[in-house]
């Protein structure tokens, strides 16, 4: 199961952003370079006499340095300073043919996928050596069983499907970018949180109205055998506004709003997030009043941000390249290169080279993946037609190398994973044109409405054989249309739910306004941030489901006076 999150719930949700500048948080970009490059010598020099030597080390390294503050109803709940140190470590033992990862038939890979250990936090090569030391013995004995049991596998088992190499052979990279930092005054931060919350006071039926800032320096240090040795840095400021209130017979009603940008003078003004809150509040009080939708399907239009996760959800994950040979996923489109897979008017292109699109700050933004491989602009789909994949260093047949696409968070190991996702069409048309077709699609289905999907908080999907291939897409925000002349009315209880392939046939038309959603995707490597941008989509069908419904009524007290006493 993958999910792709806007808001930031318990404050785990981290999506990183690019600026550069010095640290006197981190160490030394050279010292801490130079220490892992000797350290992978040295203990190459004597893994290389065993009998069976690895062909491939890499160590990265992400040092983290993290403020983050939240406040509820006018009130700091929490404020803090964090700097983590974090060691990766890699040993492949065998060849590029035929490694110690290789994916166990069966079972799972032949290798672990995770492998953190923290690192200690100074300039003193002696405790920072030691550490590595001691990881790269584990790593290397736990590769050496793997191996054995890979080639007990590979001899046991059918013959596979996918002949392709374990590992793919890339250019080294060399680069070394300015340690990245950020400065930041934290008592300002704290009044500017607290006044936003605190409006939420003003509404006894919002019981949970959080408002937090995460603000991240993050340096990623990186050497393999091959010769790759990187540096760079990341800075991200985001905040975020939560908020829940509950309809009468207990379904809870969340609302969120998110702002990403590289530097503080990025983000909103108070005026502008303030408005926001008010708007949330009033959202609140109509979705309480809303009727709940029945199970229903139909034609809608969903908007740039809910086609974005759509997108993400429903295509992204099924174009990663390691899904394609791996035997336990679903391979949908394996067999596909070179056939039409979505409508002829609709491109898709993955592009980690992009830091803006616009004026928007994209969270998928980078300049070299996880495995040391530069970042590179991927046409995936071009008119319809299925074109590539995306790819880490685990080849496919037909794709013998990385596009750029190897990604994993802190501590596990690297897959093909999406990064900035662009949907672009050459058949847009204005958006309250695409409305009018709509009614003229409920119009035409003999249906009573059509739906709108204005917001979502994220979505899921399942890409494996073993359980039904489909995806769920979480609204918040979801509006009736009528094919008359009434106005659109809010409604809730709804899920937009369905496969893959079905989907993608019902297709019909695209705006020409487009959206951007920044989240955090979860998957097999854990978290990373990813961006999708789309038009709005007019589906010919969709189908959506009751949303999980809470039990618990709401409270049986009344609420305390929250406002101060004059």
């Amino acid at each position: 199961m993958k999910r792709f999150r806007h808001a930031l719930l318990a404050g785990c949700l981290l999506a990183i952003l690019a600026t550069l500048g010095p640290s006197p948080h981190a160490a030394p970009a050279d010292s801490l370079l130079a220490i892992l490059q000797s350290e992978m010598t040295r203990n190459l020099d004597v893994l290389k006499k065993q009998d069976a030597p690895p062909y491939f080390v890499g160590y990265g390294v992400t040092d983290a340095r993290t403020t983050s503050i939240t406040a509820t109803f006018g009130a700091i709940v929490q404020s803090g300073e964090n700097h983590t140190r974090t060691l990766t470590s890699e040993v492949r033992v065998g060849n590029y043919d035929l490694d110690s990862s290789h994916q166990m038939r069966g079972g799972s890979t032949g290798g672990s996928s995770f492998a953190r250990v923290p690192l200690p936090l100074t300039d003193d090569e002696v405790p920072i050596r030691a550490v590595i030391w001691r990881a790269t013995d584990r790593r290397y004995k736990d590769a050496v069983a793997s191996l054995m049991r890979v080639k007990t596998n590979v001899a046991t088992k059918v013959k596979e499907e996918s002949a392709s190499d374990d590992f793919s052979r890339e250019t080294p990279q060399v680069f070394a970018g300015q340690p990245a930092s950020y400065a930041i005054d934290t008592r300002q931060w704290e009044q500017r949180l607290r006044r936003l919350t605190a409006p939420f006071t003003d509404d006894p039926r919002i019981y949970l109205a959080d408002a937090g800032l995460m603000v991240a320096a993050e340096n990623r240090y990186y050497v393999n055998s091959e010769g790759t040795r990187l540096l760079t840095g990341r800075v991200s400021w985001q905040l975020f506004v939560q908020m829940l209130t509950k309809a009468g017979d207990g379904m809870e009603l969340p609302l969120y709003v998110r702002y990403d940008a590289t530097t503080a003078g990025g983000l909103p003004g108070e005026p502008q997030m303030l408005a926001d809150v008010r708007t949330m509040m009033k959202q609140a009080a109509a979705l309480r009043a809303a009727p709940i939708v029945e199970p229903y399907t139909g034609p809608a239009v969903l908007s740039g941000r809910a086609s974005a996760v759509f997108f993400h959800e429903i295509f992204g994950h099924r174009v990663e390249g390691h899904r394609q040979k791996n035997v336990n996923e679903s391979q949908t489109f394996a067999k596909s290169v070179g056939k039409p897979i979505l409508p002829p008017f609709i491109s898709v292109i993955f592009d980690p080279t992009l830091a803006k699109y616009g004026s928007q700050e994209l969270a998928g933004y980078y300049l070299y993946d996880d495995e040391g491989v530069k970042a590179q602009r991927v046409t995936v789909v071009d008119k319809g037609v299925l074109k590539g994949f995306l790819m880490g260093r685990s080849p496919i047949p037909g794709f013998a190398t990385s596009n750029g696409h190897g990604r994993a968070q802190t501590g596990y190991t690297p897959v093909a994973r999406q990064s900035n996702l662009i949907v672009e069409s050459t058949q847009s048309i204005p958006y309250d044109k695409l409305i009018d077709r709509l009614k003229s699609e409920v119009k035409a289905q003999g249906k009573p409405f059509g739906l709108l999907f204005e917001n979502i908080e994220g979505g899921f999907t399942f890409t494996g054989r073993m359980i039904p291939n489909a995806f769920t897409v979480l609204p918040t925000l979801v509006y009736r249309v009528y094919a008359d002349a009434r106005p659109p009315e809010l409604v809730r209880g709804v899920d937009l739910i369905g496969t893959p392939l079905a989907a993608f046939g019902k297709i019909v038309a695209t705006s020409d306004r487009v959206d951007i959603f920044n989240g955090v995707c979860g998957a097999e490597s854990g978290g990373v941030p990813v961006s999708a941008i789309s038009p709005a989509l007019l589906v010919s069908e969709v189908e959506v489901q009751k949303k999980a419904h809470s039990q618990e009524t709401p409270p049986i007290l009344p609420p305390p006076d929250r406002k101060k006493p004059s």
